[in-house]
């Protein structure tokens, strides 16, 4: 560790300069990419918001961490910051997965590109190799986000509930105080695990009711994400 406090001790401001973003661009990169591809693609498998995170990492780490030579305001960052964690696409409505990912994804980049250097300065010589400590503590700060990823991506502390619309035929069973029965009756024809069920439009016309059903499930469903038009 002295040789390398010594080599770096020997180098100009602007090596130094260089040097930290190139590195910190790679702890950046790296984190970033095993965030997106280790967490979110094997579930979601949407290219176009892996594709998103990579570079939305990349331009926010960029962008903070150069706006932070020339001295910007935590106050600003934290304002460009938020202007992009309540971004929405135009093109479509992004699922609450999704931006949760990019909230994450755009903390990590801030981060990586707004932590404190060490003092090199005459009057600390201890930190004449300023980078190898800052880097440590970035690793361990991105490792922690990684961890929080897994544990909160292993549904281990809660159950996953889905949710699936029915067009239901025994309408008799839709009453109140027959709850339980319709219940039993929908894990028989069904074969989930029904924990609570919601009644929609009723046609008694043709005998059927709109019913929206909630189950437990260990794989997340993100099917019918949005209720019908005719769901009251």
């Amino acid at each position: 560790m002295d040789a390398l406090n010594d080599f770096f001790a020997v180098l100009s401001s602007d090596t130094c300069r260089l040097l930290d973003l190139f590195l910190r661009l790679i702890i950046n990169t790296v984190f970033t990419i095993l965030i997106a591809r280790a967490f979110y693609f094997p579930k979601a498998r949407r290219k176009d918001f892996f594709f998103t995170y990579i570079l939305v990492g990349f331009c926010i780490f960029m962008l903070i961490h150069l706006m932070g030579d020339a001295k910007i305001k935590t106050g600003i960052a934290m304002g460009l910051f938020a202007i992009f964690c309540i971004m929405r696409y135009r093109t479509e409505s992004v699922p609450i997965r999704e931006m949760t990912y990019l909230f994450l994804i755009i903390s990590l980049a801030a981060i990586n590109g707004l932590a404190w250097e060490a003092d090199i300065s005459p009057k600390h010589p201890e930190f004449a190799g300023p980078l190898m400590t800052s880097m440590g503590e970035l690793v361990l700060t991105d490792l922690i986000f990684v961890l929080g990823v897994w544990i909160a991506e292993a549904n281990k502390l809660v159950k996953s509930l889905s949710s699936k619309y029915i067009n239901y035929d025994k309408i008799d069973l839709i009453k109140p105080e027959c709850r339980k029965e319709l219940i039993e009756d929908l894990k028989a024809r069904t074969g989930l695990d029904i924990t609570s069920v919601s009644i929609g439009s009723i046609d008694f016309l043709k005998d059927m009711a709109l019913i929206k059903i909630y189950y437990n499930t260990e794989e997340e469903d993100e099917t019918m994400l949005k209720m019908p038009k005719n769901y009251t």
